[in-house]
């Protein structure tokens, strides 16, 4: 068996589908209809491109992804293999659409449970097209050149450092902004506390919320320079050569300007695409790439470590900056938007993304396997 980062991606994005379809989680009851119903209703009076285009691309990937995992592990041929990607994500489709049935703000639908197939389908049919042409040996000589043994972990973390950045940050790359949330249900739990006892001195015990204010620049510049040195360094744990680090410095840069230029986009709109990207961002991401540049030499240890001090200081300096009023339009922009389903699973995503790290760095530091050499 091969232990592929296809099954790791694969559980992610089932939850993505899960969360999405099911959001908001809320009111479940029985509204008297058998939950398969859907099947034989007549066909919608209303719909949009958006709706067929959203159906098909949101279960393309775990169809691809899906396929490969089953390629990778060896067990089945290559039909068997997208046959069972297809019924597996047919399956989960229409139990997902069968449990709408008892959410009353949600609309089970079969046009959408066809679509999903559909779209599962035609990515287990591009993988296997993949496969077929070589693909899967094509990636294993790129990993043997590029990647260090025992890398899935932080590949997965990387493949999903642009999803992270997709929901809106108080300051540019900030993720792991969550002492805001955390004070609010503490302050929650507090006030429920002291009505249940009748001690009204309970809410003493946290501080008052920062009131809101622009970030001060020097606390932003951080922020945006140890956002973004946090995955290069991290990536650094598992590529072997300097030059190759290069490569993935560049990478990091580029994915994370487009990643946070389509949430600027989702938030306002394409003309607002660039409109975060003021003078002290650049500053901070050319100060990024000379530091990650700098440190292309170091061992695997080393920049390990250096990646596990960025990332407590990352969440050090973010959760120390207040929420501005401008932060606040932008969250209510996201998530009155059409992507709302998706919204809170992003949140999630950008909350835990370094911590997620930091575990995976503490992982690899701990384990006694031989540091891979640095070749010129």
């Amino acid at each position: 068996m091969h232990r592929s980062a296809a099954w790791p991606l694969t559980w992610m994005y089932c939850a993505l589908v899960v969360y999405a379809s099911l959001y908001p989680f809320a009111d479940w009851r029985d509204q008297g209809i058998v939950p398969w119903s859907f099947l034989t209703a007549p066909l919608p009076r209303y719909w949009t491109a958006f709706d067929v285009a959203i159906n098909v691309v949101g279960y393309l990937p775990l169809g691809a992804l899906l396929t490969l995992g089953i390629l990778r592990s060896g067990r089945t041929g290559s039909s068997i293999a997208f046959w069972l990607a297809v019924a597996s994500t047919a399956g989960l489709s229409l139990l997902l659409e069968s449990l709408q049935s008892y959410l009353p703000q949600r609309v089970a639908s079969r046009e959408d449970w066809l679509l999903n197939s559909l779209g599962a389908a035609l990515g287990a049919a591009l993988a296997l097209y993949l496969a077929r042409r070589g693909g899967l040996l094509h990636w294993d000589r790129w990993q043997r050149k590029w990647l260090a043994p025992q890398s899935r972990g932080v590949l997965v973390l990387l493949l999903s450092w642009p999803a992270a950045l997709l929901f809106p940050a108080a300051i540019p790359f900030g993720l792991g902004h969550v002492w805001a949330s955390v004070s609010e249900a503490l302050m929650a739990a507090q006030a429920w506390g002291a009505s249940w006892t009748g001690n009204g001195e309970l809410g003493v015990l946290l501080p008052l919320a920062t009131e809101a204010a622009p970030p001060r620049p020097a606390l932003a510049f951080a922020c945006v320079v140890t956002g973004i040195l946090a995955p290069c360094l991290l990536g650094y744990g598992v590529v072997h050569s300097p030059s190759h680090r290069i490569w993935l410095s560049a990478g990091v840069l580029a994915t994370g300007l487009s990643a946070s230029g389509l949430s600027a986009a989702l938030s306002w709109g394409p003309s607002h695409t660039w409109s975060w990207l003021d003078g002290l961002t650049l500053w901070g991401l050319a100060t990024a790439l000379v530091v990650a540049l700098a440190f292309a030499r170091m061992t695997w240890r080393w920049s390990a470590i250096c990646a596990l001090l960025v990332l407590l200081l990352h969440i050090s300096l973010l959760n120390q900056a207040p929420q501005s009023p401008y932060f606040a339009q932008t969250l209510q922009a996201w998530e009155q938007g059409r992507f709302i389903r998706f919204n809170g699973l992003a949140e999630w995503l950008g909350w835990l993304w370094p911590y997620a790290a930091i575990a995976v760095v503490l992982t690899r530091l701990g384990h006694a396997a031989g540091e891979p050499k640095i070749a010129s």
